[in-house]
């Protein structure tokens, strides 16, 4: 028997009515052209006809549900792969949903008022379950249309071996049919996106929190293997973090841009974003140097606007060093300019160490420069602008009157000046040492 051509006309889709059960593998719900066409216009001879036509054709089929139940599951293992699986995972499961689901599917052709609801239900619930279980919709809604061919064509041939003469008034209710299985489509479609995102902020929450416990250090040595396998990273990799703060940093935009291709995770904390960053470990580079070359690089290839101050932490081993990490990175962070700016730790350790313990640090600025106090304070930030030119300038005076625009006698006299006051020595390398940190103190502490 030639299949009857399906139509093309769609109903808009509907919303279940009540909350979800079990899941079928195809529900088409009774179609508003053949369930509200007695409450909408007054019905023709033809159409009832045509129902009375769909419910002895209906009728025969759910004699025979069964039987239909194996056709569909055996179309279903040789048509779509992703079933094929579940059905060799669990069949019994699988044939007893399909029965289920197209016991409720035919019944509704015969009682649409009583089996409606229902249909719905299950139609939104398959969903849910599909999308739970990773089957792919384009999966799902090839067995909703199967099932809904399988159904259609089972009329048809009921219907040309009792009374071939009556396949004309079966047509009439094709489009209907088929509008019911556009709609269970549409149901199942919503449904199953729903869920997907229902399950993505799961992930994302749990992805959070696990990120959350491995930078604070509180996750358990035993829930690192987890740990590694939500986030996708391996548990013994090289890793570092970069901590930024400042203005837009909390939002929902990621203000921290790493280099392409890096593999880093994001985590935003109310005092800073956080990037965890997988390095490659040292046998990639067959010595430890690699790691502070790559450091270095993503050092360079950060991208942050303007004002944002970023804290480039150590490497570190394996998941479970994340909280020292972090704690590598703050340091970094607090050895930021406060106008903005990158640090990578590992080149900043003297200001590192400052910043490790501020009462130390402002101890050793007021020891060094508490001599200065006395003067104006154009007079002290002048001196102490020259010294730390001239230090930044590798002691050449000649370097630092360039850039300070004056004579490099100039600058010989403001450092002579200093060193009377203080009572260090620029000559001494121990008192160079006390200045430089007394210095960089000054200037990260704001003292």
């Amino acid at each position: 028997m030639t299949h009857v051509i399906r139509s093309r006309v769609r109903a808009p889709h509907a919303s279940p009515v009540m909350s979800p059960v079990a899941s079928p593998v195809m529900s088409p719900a009774v179609s508003p052209g053949v369930a509200g066409a007695a409450h909408r216009r007054p019905r023709s001879p033809v159409d009832a006809e045509s129902v009375a036509v769909l419910h002895r054709a209906a009728e025969a089929l759910m004699d025979d549900i069964a039987g239909l139940t194996h056709r569909l599951v055996a179309a279903l293992r040789d048509k779509e792969p992703a079933y094929r699986e579940a059905i060799e995972a669990d069949a019994a499961e699988i044939w007893h949903e399909a029965n289920r689901s197209l016991r409720l599917s035919v019944g509704s052709l015969i009682r649409p008022r009583e089996s409606r609801e229902a249909a719905c239900r299950l139609s939104w619930r398959i969903g849910e379950c599909r999308a739970e279980q990773g089957l792919p919709l384009d999966a799902l809604l090839h067995a909703f249309r199967l099932g809904g061919a399988m159904v259609w064509q089972g009329l048809v041939d009921e219907t040309t071996r009792r009374r071939p003469e009556d396949i004309r008034l079966l047509v009439h209710v094709a489009a209907d049919v088929w509008s019911f299985v556009d709609e269970h489509c549409g149901l199942v479609a919503d449904a199953y996106r729903a869920t997907e995102r229902r399950l993505a902020r799961r992930r994302q929450n749990h992805q959070r929190l696990t990120v959350s416990a491995l930078l604070d250090g509180t996750a358990r040595i035993a829930d690192i293997p987890d740990a590694a396998t939500t986030l996708g990273l391996p548990e013994e990799g090289c890793y570092v973090v970069v901590a930024a703060t400042g203005a837009g940093v909390g939002g929902t935009a990621e203000v921290v841009g790493v280099p392409p291709g890096t593999r880093a995770l994001r985590h935003v904390a109310e005092d800073a974003e956080y990037v965890v960053v997988l390095l490659a470990d040292e046998s990639a580079y067959g010595d430890a140097s690699g790691a502070g070359r790559e450091l270095a690089a993503l050092a360079a290839g950060l991208t942050a606007p303007a004002g944002v101050r970023v804290g480039i932490g150590s490497a570190v081993t394996g998941l479970a060093a994340l909280g020292e990490a972090r704690g590598l990175a703050g340091t970094a962070l607090r050895a930021c300019p406060r106008d903005g700016g990158v640090v990578l730790l590992e080149q900043h350790l003297p200001a590192a160490l400052v910043v490790s313990s501020s009462r130390l640090g402002a101890a050793l600025a007021e020891r060094v420069l508490g001599p200065l106090d006395p003067l104006a304070p154009a007079d002290r930030d002048l001196l102490v602008g020259t010294v730390r030119t001239w230090l930044e300038a590798d002691g050449s005076a000649q370097r630092a009157g360039t850039r300070l625009y004056c004579h490099r006698n100039t600058v010989l006299n403001r450092l002579r000046r200093f060193e009377q006051l203080t009572g260090r020595s620029l000559a001494r390398p121990a008192d160079v040492v006390e200045i430089s940190l007394a210095l960089a103190a000054g200037r990260l502490l704001d003292i």
